[in-house]
């Protein structure tokens, strides 16, 4: 497993989104997004935030992708996110600082190896088993231009694996072998930034950059023991490989409130897959194992130094992903407002025809989704502000399709692979007014200016 190749993986938000209003309207949100989750869709947005914000929510990815009709058993996703918005006002501007993260609730990280000629789902077969944390700070620069930057904060691995003992290679069951694992989680950071621009009371334009990043998977194994009294072996063996790489984005967006009740967001996301890094590991071996008094008996063969493994290149296609969402606002009282929403996105595969002895298997995604939200406002004394729940239904099909081997002598041959991705979730959040934020005080204003109380 130690000399196989390590799966490319990224940011769980870059599939499934952030919160749950988000997913709803397609991740069509660099232009709009003043909660939590503006610290992934654009951390400018986070200076818009009414008050003290904490949002607590929780989302379940299940995968249903099949290869020639059979699962290939692509473990679910599922998780909590949560995070805090802290706005504030100092020297007479706006700023605001926010924080969000994202805990899986099956494990902090995983690490699945297969062998290169392995088929897998190489975008999505355990993307975001990762914890990953955010924090940004935003600024009003002016009544129409916010901007705002973060560092996102996600763990590499590095290992080691020593075992020493005795091997009888002619009853096993009778070896004792002793073993050490000894790993660490180190930090890798990666900046993104956003800037946010108000044409007018209902059009915001918005661009997003997030930087490429690379977790690296360093693991190395040490065996020193004595075999059945004949000799005594060393193995050492290091790899070295890429298990979780995020390409560049950039990121244009727009929001337009087209009535006092319906929203339209659009944003146009361009990945630069062209960089993609080939999770395939480089392998260091050194055996030694001297040949015992008087040569090897006739039944045993000494293993050899294994040869170096031939790396397969990926090259990948940038891609532009387009996104919509729509929200209808379906009650507007004065103690309660409920929304609607709904939206759509679609990303070509970035992967080419696999037609050599490579299998990254991955299909055009189509993503569509709905979503429910209700705010209560003013929900109590103990409460001067808002609470509101909002919930997800998230739906990517990915039609099957038939993939040809340039060579009839292909181990894996011809294949059909297709699936769908169900992602469905709920997120709590409680909205808290204080000093500083933006509201009518029922005075006459220029155009494009609000009241601070």
């Amino acid at each position: 497993m130690v000399a196989s190749p390590r799966e490319a993986r990224a940011n769980p938000h870059d599939i499934f989104g952030f919160g749950s209003r988000g997913p709803a309207m397609g991740n069509a949100q660099a232009a709009d997004a003043s909660d939590v989750s503006a610290v992934y869709y654009n951390p400018a947005g986070l200076v818009r935030a009414k008050g003290l914000v904490l949002q607590v929510g929780y989302f379940r990815a299940s995968h249903h992708l099949s290869t020639n009709g059979t699962d290939n058993q692509v473990d679910p996703v599922s998780g909590l996110t949560f995070g805090l918005v802290a706005p504030g006002e100092l020297f007479g501007t706006r700023f605001a600082f926010g924080l969000g993260a994202h805990l899986p609730d099956a494990r902090i990280s995983r690490v699945r190896a297969f062998r290169q000629e392995q088929p897998r789902w190489e975008l999505y077969d355990n993307r975001n088993q990762r914890l990953t944390l955010t924090a940004a700070l935003a600024v009003a620069v002016t009544d129409w231009l916010e901007l705002g930057a973060g560092l996102s904060f996600m763990s590499s691995t590095v290992g080691r694996l020593d075992i020493t003992g005795s091997a009888n290679i002619f009853a096993p069951e009778q070896s004792q072998l002793r073993h050490e694992v000894d790993a660490d989680l180190t930090a890798v950071r990666y900046p993104h930034v956003g800037a946010r621009v108000a044409l007018s009371d209902r059009v915001a334009l918005a661009l997003v950059y997030r930087h490429e990043f690379q977790l690296g998977l360093d693991l190395s194994a040490n065996l020193k023991g004595d075999i059945s009294g004949l000799t005594t072996a060393k193995y050492d063996l290091a790899t070295s490989s890429v298990n979780n790489f995020l390409p560049r984005q950039v990121v244009l967006g727009g929001s337009w409130l087209l009535t006092d009740r319906l929203r339209v967001n659009v944003d146009a996301t361009w990945i630069e897959w062209s960089a993609y890094v080939a999770p395939v590991a480089t392998l260091s071996v050194g055996l030694d194992i001297p040949p015992p008094v008087g040569g090897w008996p006739a039944t045993i063969t000494p293993p050899e130094t294994p040869a170096p493994i031939r790396i397969v290149p990926l090259r990948m296609q940038n891609r532009l992903v387009p996104h919509v969402g729509v929200e209808w606002q379906a009650i507007d009282e004065r103690s309660v407002a409920g929304f609607v929403r709904a939206g759509y996105e679609h990303q070509r595969t970035p992967i080419p025809a696999q037609t050599g002895s490579v299998s990254y298997i991955d299909r055009d995604r189509h993503t569509g989704s709905l979503g429910l939200g209700v705010v209560w406002k003013h929900p109590g004394e103990v409460m001067p502000g808002s609470l509101a729940l909002d919930m997800h239904a998230q739906l990517s099909v990915m039609p099957e399709a038939l993939t040809l081997k340039a060579s009839p002598a292909d181990l894996v041959g011809d294949f059909r692979a297709g699936g769908t991705i169900w992602n469905l979730g709920a997120t709590v959040t409680a909205t808290f007014d204080g000093p500083g934020r933006c509201v009518s005080d029922g005075t006459a204003k220029a155009p494009g200016k609000v009241g601070l109380r």
